[in-house]
């Protein structure tokens, strides 16, 4: 008996140790592909003060975005000069900067008047705005202007990066080259169409309590819970860990609005499972990473994009969210149809049953999911204003918290989610007021003209050819950067060029178009980050995980040049167009899109009922290819080439199979 106990300590011990390496593993791996994960070191009480300054912040931002309605550049102002505040707090500068309780006197300056020039104009604020453009006639005005902005940038290399600061330095220096040097300050600075645009202006009023919101979530364990039924419903198939890491990473990443922190996470769990069900080292971290990226993409939530895709496009959230999901279902059907068929080809089994998390035991725990439930149907019905409705979602997610006994949530759990949030904000509102200077150099030169006029001319007026440099361009520009503020560059750069008469794509399909191209720069070489995470994880080579990565996201490469040309797939339907056409219409597009991606999965698996030639592979991309283009002759010749490749690949098979017996 006394022997059982020392092995069942000795097990507890191995696992608590196991648990740690795998803790110190994912931390390495943030570090060093998130620059969020690149922060000071706090111990004692510094790390208290630093802690509640934060956590103080996620506060003021609610009550202010639920009970303040004041001058809306004194909000902005304010919100500005606080980041600053938190950020250099938080960001030294430079990677592994790390002296415990330090920050040194330059980053103390520049924190103090960049912050102070924020304040400043917050309590100066209808004096400044009745001068109006002769505010630029001070010097002191216009150095405040400067020393906010390089404040801002400067926070924004180490938080964010060098991409998005190498476009706004690019634009800033065109603009100064073309306007009077004045006008450029005071539309950068002193206006609602540079820092303070609709970028940092959605941040503050909405997507900072979404992002508390989602701090909050992750503390009642829904991440595990998530997890655990995706392998109660998917782990004991071929493969099972790879799709259960689809599944999981779907719903997570949907939440966390960051593809190279849900990769990290999840995948400390997942990737490890399905390199010891037999998935390659490369394939298991491509993956998660191409699920994780995919999350941000998948409705409801879409990383907080679609609070943000809604105000861009004036149109209802809950449009947004029904308009994204054809498209999600498609991009994780792609993925699951690829993993499948590898488990074929490599004979994987699944993980058994009796090891696998019980449905009868989660089912009680769906109660996880109430808050989620809250926010979508308030939002979707307009009840209350986005942010009034994130606010009640987070005091539902605290009572659940309550509830949930195996992971309760307790004032230290408040606190560090509020923590969290705060922190969380940064990286968001630097690159929201990065993409704002973007949009304003772009309004103040009237560049936007200029570069449809440039891509029409390249492209000579061929919407396909347009399509594919501004493809180029997302992929570019969103090296990098945050989901929500990837957006915003997106929407102010690229969506207004497809909008151009002489591209012609229409104003929803366009904002999807750049806004899932902006997402897949996450796996798309060379800049593949969530794919390099998932790499250090699975201990694979970078360039290798990010190529399969690619390989297995190849719907988000298809999907929207198909939504440009036929927005149907966004159930945008012509004028005129009765409900029984409408409905035809779904079905087509849904069956056929379905087939499609079925055909160019297999297709560039190279694997169906048994390995597939060269020939056969290209006849049957061809054929899903064609499915996926709309209309009625493509589809029929796409379903007879991949239905025959699919028969010829059955019956050949059975006759292998026939001779080896």
């Amino acid at each position: 008996m006394d022997y059982e106990k020392e092995r069942e300590k000795q097990a507890a011990a191995a696992d608590v140790e196991a648990d740690v390496n795998v803790a110190d593993a994912v931390d390495e791996v943030m570090k060093k592909y998130d620059r969020e994960s690149n922060t000071r070191i706090w111990e004692g009480k510094p790390k208290l003060v630093v802690k509640t300054i934060m956590a103080l912040f996620s506060l003021y931002c609610i009550i202010v975005t639920l009970f303040v309605s004041g001058l809306l550049e004194v909000r902005l102002t304010m919100f500005l000069g606080l980041i600053l505040i938190i950020g250099y707090l938080n960001y030294p500068v430079k990677k592994g900067y790390m002296k415990v309780n330090y920050i040194p006197w330059y980053d103390l300056v520049i924190m103090v008047l960049g912050a102070g020039s924020f304040f400043y104009f917050a309590a100066n604020a209808k004096d400044i705005l009745l001068k109006a453009t002769k505010v630029t006639n001070e010097p002191f005005m216009v150095a405040i202007a400067i020393i906010g902005v390089l404040a801002l940038a400067e926070l924004c290399r180490r938080c964010v990066g060098l991409p998005i600061l190498c476009v706004a330095g690019a634009l800033l220096i065109y603009t100064f080259a073309n306007v009077r040097f004045g006008k450029v300050i005071y539309d950068l600075f002193y206006t609602t169409s540079g820092v303070m645009g609709t970028p940092v202006k959605v941040c503050a009023t909405y997507i900072v309590v979404f992002i508390i919101f989602g701090a909050f979530l992750e503390r009642t364990g829904i991440s595990n819970f998530f997890i655990d039924l995706a392998n109660s419903v998917a782990g004991s198939s071929s493969g099972g860990p790879a799709k259960v890491a689809v599944i999981s990473s779907a719903l997570c990443g949907m939440v966390s609005g960051s593809s190279v922190g849900n990769t990290v996470t999840t995948g400390s769990v997942t990737i490890p499972m399905m390199k010891k069900t037999g998935y390659k080292p490369q394939f298991a971290g491509a993956v998660e990473a191409a699920a994780s990226t995919g999350g941000q993409i998948m409705p409801p939530i879409m990383g907080a994009a679609a609070f943000l895709m809604a105000e861009y496009m004036g149109i209802p959230y809950a449009q947004v969210a029904l308009k994204a999901i054809l498209p999600a279902i498609l991009y994780f059907t792609g993925i699951y149809i690829a993993v499948h068929l590898e488990a074929k080809k490599l004979g994987l089994k699944g993980i058994p049953r009796e090891q696998l998390p019980k449905m009868r035991k989660l089912l009680p725990k769906v109660y996880l999911l109430l808050p989620l439930v809250v926010l979508v149907v308030m939002v979707s019905l307009n009840m209350k204003t986005m942010q009034f409705c994130a606010a009640v979602a987070i005091v539902i997610t605290i009572l659940v918290g309550i509830v949930n006994k195996e992971d309760r949530i307790t004032p230290a759990k408040i606190f560090d989610a509020l923590e969290a949030g705060g922190k969380g904000t940064i990286t968001v509102a630097v690159a929201c007021a990065m993409a704002g200077i973007v949009a304003g150099c772009i309004t103040s030169t009237g560049l936007a003209s200029k570069l449809i006029t440039a891509i029409v001319k390249i492209s000579g007026g061929q919407a396909i050819i347009a399509l594919f440099l501004t493809m180029l361009c997302c992929i570019v520009l969103g090296m990098g950067v945050p989901t929500t503020a990837n957006y915003c560059i997106m929407a102010s750069t690229c969506a207004p060029i497809l909008m151009s008469p002489a591209i012609g794509i229409p104003k929803v399909a366009a904002h999807f178009f750049v806004f899932y191209f902006g997402i897949v720069a996450d796996i798309t070489p060379p800049v593949a980050l969530a794919a390099y995470a998932g790499s250090a994880i699975a201990k694979a080579p970078p360039m290798k995980t990010a190529l399969n990565a690619t390989r297995l996201a190849i719907a988000a490469f298809i999907v929207p040049y198909i939504f440009a040309f036929s927005p149907v797939m966004l159930f945008e339907f012509s004028k005129g167009t009765s409900t029984a056409m409408m409905v035809v219409q779904i079905i087509q597009i849904c069956v056929t899109s379905l087939l499609g991606i079925y055909g160019v999965a297999a297709a560039l698996n190279g694997f169906l009922y048994k390995k597939i030639n060269p020939l056969f592979r290209v006849i049957m991309a061809v054929g899903g290819l064609c499915m996926m283009i709309p209309g009625t002759v493509t589809d029929l010749i796409g379903l007879v080439l991949v239905a025959g490749i699919c028969v010829y690949q059955y019956l050949s098979a059975k006759k292998d199979r026939s001779v080896a017996a």
